[in-house]
Parts: structure tokens; sequence; C-alpha cells
């Protein structure tokens, strides 16, 4: 087991074991001052102490209270989509994790070509740029900074923050907060010793609460918003180098081994097997890997050692993976994830149009 899902057991609650209890002791006074300096935090930009900037354009945000994935990357592309079928010109501002230009405002596409690679803007914003064209994306990790460059030269209606839920020192007129639905709040604490980005009461910022990997009958816990359940549904399969599709009858059929560098790979392996894909290897990498050549070399093991008709992993991988010239390549294909709403997005809908309306500048509202 890595050290990454040793600590995450903890993190959730599911590893309760000696060891882990002597780390909680060890590691609790730690989670509780963090939790003590963001209530510190929170509290000097309510009282106006922290200055909270104002960008001169609607804003939404889209982002959790955990650390991991929750699917913030398809809810955001699922939100500009949204905007865009009603007519607005949509800027995404996201920080860059993992990329070369990290910290820096860099524009990652202009609405007509994408102008950075994922080893310099990271993968999440890159394949926010491919997957919804004609979005601006721009990165910064001063929001702020990155909103007023996008604004200036790109001409955007809306904005929206990618990962935006603890950026509070920006004003945002939607908040959209995603919880997962398995694990809503890890153990209860907050980091170190927790998942939580944030003490439980800060969901209250949130204007609504979308609860992701929902299942049939589960009882969830009432966040006291409005709020809908969705799940992740991989809806499609294409070879990473022409682009052409793969149905899943054939991957069914044949030997796949499946890889992925996100936040919860077990998650992603669980649902191709529940599409009827038998894995014959899985290879679990880290989350927003950068395929440096370490990341290659198992990645090369896994192609060889596996005998796999194809190698099988995400989208946002998949984007890093383009600029190698590697023979294996021909055999990796992606899956798309997409977040599939179960009031078909009348929450996100309604509260889209009562914003523009608010703003003065609807148009029309179609389904999302």
């Amino acid at each position: 087991m890595s050290r990454a899902a040793w600590w995450r057991g903890i993190a959730d609650g599911s590893n309760n074991g000696l060891t882990s209890m002597v780390i909680k002791l060890l590691l609790a006074p730690s989670a509780f001052l963090y939790e003590m300096a963001l209530r510190m935090r929170s509290l000097l930009h309510q009282g106006g102490l922290l200055a909270t900037r104002k960008l001169p354009c609607p804003v939404i945000s889209i982002g959790n209270i955990t650390v991991g994935g929750t699917g913030k990357t398809p809810a955001t592309i699922l939100v500009a989509q949204a905007l865009q079928k009603r007519g607005y010109r949509v800027a995404v501002l996201s920080r860059g994790y993992g990329g070369s230009l990290e910290g820096q405002v860099a524009v990652v596409s202009d609405g007509n070509s994408i102008l950075l690679e994922p080893e310099q803007a990271g993968d999440e914003p890159c394949l926010i740029a491919k997957s919804v064209p004609g979005v601006i994306v721009v990165i910064g990790a001063d929001r702020y900074q990155a909103g007023l460059l996008a604004l200036e030269h790109l001409k955007p209606e809306l904005v929206l923050l990618d990962d935006g839920f603890q950026h509070i020192r920006l004003h945002r007129d939607l908040n959209i907060l995603l919880l997962d639905a398995t694990r809503p709040f890890g153990n209860g604490w907050t980091l170190p010793l927790g998942m939580l980005r944030e003490p439980v009461s800060a969901i209250q910022r949130a204007d609504l609460v979308l609860f992701t990997r929902c299942q049939p009958g589960q009882i969830l816990p009432d966040p006291g918003l409005p709020y809908c359940c969705s799940g992740h549904r991989l809806s499609g399969f294409n070879y990473l180098k022409s682009g052409e599709e793969l149905s899943l009858e054939k991957l069914q059929q044949g030997r796949v081994a499946a890889f992925a560098g996100i936040a919860d790979p077990c998650a992603f392996f669980d649902g191709l097997r529940g599409l009827g894909i038998q894995l014959v290897a899985t290879l679990s990498l880290a989350d927003h890997e950068p395929y440096s050549k370490e990341g290659m070399m198992a990645l090369e093991q896994l192609a060889t050692a596996s005998t796999a008709d194809w190698l099988l992993t995400t989208e946002k991988d998949g984007i890093k993976l383009l600029t190698y010239c590697k023979n294996w390549l021909d055999q990796v294909v992606t899956a798309k994830l997409e977040l599939k709403l179960q009031d078909r997005g009348q929450l996100i809908s309604d509260n889209l149009d009562k914003l523009l309306s608010s703003k003065g500048i609807v148009r029309h509202t179609p389904q999302l």
C-alpha cells in the first residue's frame, strides 16, 4: 500500500489500526491549530479586516471542502457548457496545479486556440480547454489578477472559479460546493489528520451543494442548503492518438490494463469493472502525475508485463501523454468521465437563471 493510500485510510476513517491511532494522536494538535487558523481567516474576511476583491462581472465558484477528487473538473465543464449554450462568453480561472507555470498568471486558451501544454499549465486547465471548445482558460494562484487579465484582453462575460471554494479573497456571486457522498467529511478532522480543507461549518458559505458519487437509496447528511445528487459516468472510450472511438463491447472482450494518476485511482478501476471490463493489471500513480522518467518507466513495464490489448486511463492522464513518442501509446485508450445529475440539472439551471436575471443579462434557458 502506498503512503498516500495509507494516509487516505486514516483521513477517511477506514484505517483504525493501532499504528493509525498513534499517528492520529500525533497529528491532532496540528489539525486543531490549522482549523483555528482557518476560522480566524474566515472571521477576518467577514469583518473586513482582510480584503475581499470583486471582479466587474458575475463570478461562479465550483469547489469542495475536502482534499481529493469529488468531480470538480466534470462539474466545471458542465457549468461552462451550460453557460455557453445560453450564449455567454465564459472564462475559467484555475490555479494551474502541477504545471511549471504554477503561481504565474498565464492564458491556457484564448477561446480559439490552446496555447499551453499540460507540463506548463497543469492537466485540469488543459482538459477543460479541450473539453469545452470556445472557453477561455487562465491560470493563476491569484484568481483576481487572473480574472483581470482575462477581462482586459479576452472579454468574457462571466467567470468560473475552478476549485475556488477556499479562495475567499475573491467575491463570488454563486458558490457551488461539491461533496463526495461516499465520504462527505472523511473522519471529520481538518488537515493533516483528516481530509477537510476547512471546518464543516464552512459549508454555510455555499449557495447550493452538489453531492457526487451518489448511490440509489443512499442516506445523505442534510447540508442545510438546497442540494441535488449526481453520479459519475464513464460515457465513452477513444484512442489517445487518433481520437477514434472504441466500443465498450470490444473492451469487455479483450485484455485491459488500467492506470491513473488521480486522487482516487481505485474508484476509476472499480468503475471500469462495473462496466464489465476485466482488468488484467492496474497501476496507481500520484495525483497530477507529471509522467517523469520514473512514471514513464512504470508505464513501459505495465505495457510489457500485462500483455494487454489496450491500456486504459482517464482523459486527464491522457492529455499529459500526448507529447510523448512511445510505441505503446498506440494502445492507450482514454475514458471520458461525465457528471450525471439526478434532477436533470434543474437546481443548477435555476440558480444560474437567478444569478443572470439579477445581473440583467438573461438570454435563454436550455437544458443542461
